[in-house]
């Protein structure tokens, strides 16, 4: 059917943050989960899939944390998903296999870079200016 559990919208969000701070160097992951309010060690869980995926790459110490393995533009949000979630749709027939597979589409054309830039005009849509 089609499934997708608190996991993936909250590494989506987490992933999001890291791609619009991390650019210079590993971020803390607790400064990630504090930033878009996901328990810490949730997305330890998280990101250690990720990591192990080959998304993210983390580094240890001080100056330890969390960065990207690839780039940001080439993570789709369908990659995320059906590593935290399983294929998407995987056993839905009939209409719901038609909605799996437009849901997949969606999913696999977005990456997080989009998901960044969609936070960003949402958050501009609501500023008001004087």
């Amino acid at each position: 059917m089609l499934s997708i559990t608190t996991k993936s919208p909250y590494a989506i969000r987490a992933l999001a943050e890291l791609a619009r701070t991390g650019g210079a160097g590993p971020v803390p992951i607790g400064e990630l989960a504090r930033r878009r309010d996901v328990p810490v060690q949730f997305l330890e869980q998280l990101f250690a899939v990720l990591r192990r995926a080959g998304i993210l790459r983390s580094q240890r110490g001080v100056k330890g944390g969390y960065a990207f393995a690839r780039e940001p533009g080439e993570v789709t949000v369908l990659e995320v998903v059906e590593l935290l979630d399983g294929r998407l749709g995987a056993e839905a027939e009939g209409i719901f296999a038609e909605a799996a597979a437009a849901a997949r589409a969606v999913l696999a054309k977005t990456t997080i870079n989009d998901v960044v830039e969609r936070e960003n005009q949402a958050a501009g849509a609501t500023m008001y200016y004087i």
